[in-house]
């Protein structure tokens, strides 16, 4: 993950949200402290994030509809899903991961 796509990330997370994320609050999603967290985030806006981080990252990015759900987190197109039930399975695993990210801001 680049600076840039993590930049981008906070603002589609922020969207899915519904209201805009700080650095504050990207660096507490990233679990980085409070103090001096928000800096190293603006940081990474500009280098990009640890590999570790970035790996956090992908999995909650995807809480917003710009990003694919995951391989091993999509289990909708397994012959035991009906097609119809399909969409409204993943929307709901969006909304959980939304109401996941919406936890660890508390």
């Amino acid at each position: 993950m680049t600076g840039p796509e993590l930049k981008k990330l906070r603002k589609h997370l922020g969207e899915a949200l519904g209201r805009e994320l700080t650095a504050a609050d990207m660096a507490k999603l990233c679990g980085l402290p409070a103090d001096g967290g928000a800096e190293k985030l603006r940081k990474w806006e500009v280098t990009g994030p640890p590999p570790k981080v970035a790996g956090l990252l992908r999995v909650l990015a995807m809480a917003s509809e710009h990003y694919p759900i995951l391989e091993k987190f999509d289990v909708f197109d397994r012959h035991d899903v009906p097609v119809t039930d399909r969409a409204a399975r993943r929307q709901a695993f969006r909304e959980q991961m939304r109401d996941d990210v919406r936890k660890r801001l508390d």
